[in-house]
């Protein structure tokens, strides 16, 4: 096998025996990267469309896996999620490092109480 296969199958295979939790933040923490990655080269002049629709996949996997009416804040977490989608497009239409940011600033306390949410629900059981 290739490394690249290696790799690819390392990938799926540590995808597939994640928890839901371990997944979610997997997807929150690489939402973020991404972010951070694209607000770093549009403030550089670099091109950021491919890390921006990764980003973009990633909100639309989050909303697509939310149920919204296991809790109380489903539907507003849901409306959330379709802001960051349509933040994200405006932001690689225009190229605009600031809206990329702005989602940022969102993201990361979100992301934190789901790591949070699931340390303690660890602890629990």
């Amino acid at each position: 096998m290739t490394a690249a296969r290696l790799a690819a199958r390392y990938v799926s295979d540590s995808v597939t025996t994640m928890s839901p939790a371990q997944l979610l933040l997997s997807l929150y923490d690489r939402l973020v990267l991404d972010l951070d990655r694209a607000e770093a080269a549009l403030r550089g002049g670099q091109p950021a469309h491919q890390l921006l629709l990764h980003a973009q996949d990633i909100v639309a996997e989050l909303r697509s896996s939310l149920d919204v009416d296991a809790w109380e804040g489903g539907p507003q977490l849901a409306s959330l999620y379709s802001f960051f989608l349509t933040e994200l497009v405006n932001a690689n239409v225009s190229r605009d490092a600031d809206r990329v940011a702005s989602v940022r600033e969102l993201v990361v306390p979100l992301r934190d109480a789901w790591r949070e949410a699931a340390v303690l629900a660890a602890q629990a059981s």
